[in-house]
């Protein structure tokens, strides 16, 4: 199939630094290949959403250049695949009811193996079951090969939760076979989520697209941006400085942006001159990478 990639937030702020690195990783990940770049948002968890958040991230992607290549898809309003998926699963016994709670599982550190609960909740949980042993590798396009043991490092995984919410897993998947997404360019940070995906993909009869996960941005104590009180948003006032220091921390050669003078300019010369290869695996944790204000 042609390329196609995507950039999925979640609305529970503004973009910050970390987040505007990956949309411009994934974009030109997208546009070097001569492919698409879609946008979607992850508004599948109401509590941790921010009112406004949604259309403050779209207005801020345009004035960075980076427009949609199809009208912009919500999860919120995609809840029947969601539901037939779960419901293939259920029917398949791949999925599971599950009433445990946290504190049932504590004593396993989390990780469900088997039922422990005393009682039966009114609405359970659904999980995956994951079979022991169950070992998933692949190759990331920038942290190279990886290899999980599902079982025993995850264990059977949530598909809906106990109050009714989509787990980000489920989700993800159905929308990412449903979009036609070839490529999935993201933050490492959800690198450890790709053996999860990966699975379900194959309980479902999906195909696997390509992973590539972009270097994460962080403070000076190392923690990720979105988990970071330094993590101000960024404006797309002034968009070309901004750049600039996105391109720099994927690797790029500076000089190629350094005499752009208007943002058209300084995306097609991007365009032109990006090399994927020249992407790190990682960033040093200082924050200093990016501005995380502006």
């Amino acid at each position: 199939m042609p390329y196609r990639g995507r950039f999925a937030p979640s609305p529970t702020g503004d973009l910050h630094a970390g987040s505007l690195l990956a949309a411009f990783g994934s974009w030109l990940l997208a546009r070097r290949a001569g492919g698409e770049w879609w946008v979607r948002i992850e508004d599948l968890d109401p509590p941790r959403e921010v009112a406004g958040a949604a259309g403050r991230q779209l207005a801020t992607l345009r004035g960075f250049g980076f427009e949609s290549d199809a009208p912009v898809a919500f999860q919120s309003q995609r809840h029947a695949l969601y539901q037939d998926a779960l419901d293939r699963l259920l029917a398949s016994g791949a999925a599971f009811e599950c009433h445990c709670s946290r504190t049932d599982l504590a004593a396993a550190g989390g990780i469900h193996r088997r039922c422990v609960a005393d009682s039966r909740r009114p609405q359970p949980a659904i999980r995956l079951r994951v079979a022991d042993g169950t070992t998933i590798t692949f190759d990331d396009r920038i942290q190279g090969p990886q290899t999980q043991e599902v079982a025993g490092t995850v264990g059977d995984f949530v598909l809906r939760r106990a109050d009714g919410l989509w787990a980000y897993q489920l989700a993800v998947v159905v929308d990412d076979a449903a979009q036609g997404i070839t490529d999935v360019v993201r933050g490492a940070d959800l690198l450890d989520s790709t053996p999860r995906q990966i699975l379900l993909q194959r309980a479902l009869g999906l195909p696997t697209p390509t992973y590539a996960h972009l270097p994460l941005v962080t403070d000076a104590r190392g923690r990720k941006l979105s988990k970071s009180d330094v993590a101000w948003p960024v404006h797309a006032d002034d968009p070309l400085p901004t750049l600039r220091l996105a391109w720099d921390a994927l690797g790029q050669d500076p000089r190629v942006l350094a005499d752009a003078g208007d943002l058209a300019g300084l995306l097609a010369a991007a365009r032109a001159a990006f090399a994927p290869d020249r992407i790190p695996r990682a960033l040093p944790a200082t924050g200093s990478a990016m501005p995380v204000a502006t």
